[in-house]
């Protein structure tokens, strides 16, 4: 069975404040969820994952982090999730537990996931 979580990219969620680090552990958890293919490495100081290209990343801030999607701008967001207005990268906020809805983020996943594929 593959090893999911890259032992290197540990050091970077130890290192996450108190408020923020659930936040990013329960996301990263998720995102293994929906692909058991993800690959896990740190790329430009924070967690990337990818399936056949890039797909997401986690940004920690003080107050939140940012869920972000490489392609997010390519991307169905049937649920209205997505933020920003780069030409490319799109990304959700997330404050508290409470803001992870794992279906409609799930998707996202897979759709960036297709979007790699074609």
């Amino acid at each position: 069975m593959k090893e999911l979580h890259n032992p290197l990219a540990d050091p970077f969620f130890d290192g996450l404040d108190e408020h923020i680090k659930p936040l990013a552990l329960e996301l990263r958890e998720l995102i293994f969820e929906a692909s058991d293919q993800m690959s896990e490495e740190i790329k430009w100081s924070k967690p990337s994952y990818s399936h056949d290209g890039l797909v997401c990343y986690l940004q920690p801030a003080k107050s939140h982090v940012n869920f972000g999607f490489y392609q997010g701008a390519q991307l169905p967001d049937y649920g209205n999730l997505l933020e920003g207005d780069g030409t490319k990268m799109r990304h959700i906020r997330i404050h508290k537990l409470s803001d992870i809805q794992p279906e409609p983020f799930k998707s996202l996943i897979w759709e960036a996931i297709e979007f790699n594929q074609k």
